[in-house]
């Protein structure tokens, strides 16, 4: 790769650290649960856009596996907790019911 290729990387791979720095410190210290929920959703993003940034620099496609599995427990962990911040359970045991 050349050397113009290489400085756009290595701007992105920073970029991607300063805010994921920023996204760390929504989730430690974020004023609501709701808030901790979306910046670690947005970390969990700005991870997967980080690997494929490292998957194209190291000029590999075994890397996107990974991504999706970032992604796919990504949406699943976002989905549990919003489904148990409206409801306050995630699983359902009752299984008598008629609804």
């Amino acid at each position: 790769m050349n050397l113009f290729l290489n400085i756009v990387f290595i701007i992105a791979i920073v970029g991607m650290a300063i805010a994921m720095g920023i996204a760390s410190y929504r989730i430690i210290r974020g004023p609501t649960l709701h808030d901790k929920i979306v910046a670690l959703d947005a970390f969990g993003v700005m991870l997967m856009a980080t690997i494929g940034i490292f998957s194209v620099l190291l000029d590999t496609s075994y890397l996107i596996v990974v991504i999706m599995l970032i992604g796919m427990l990504g949406a699943i962990g976002t989905i549990a907790m919003a489904k148990f911040l409206e409801k306050g359970w995630v699983i359902d045991i009752d299984r008598d019911s008629d609804e």
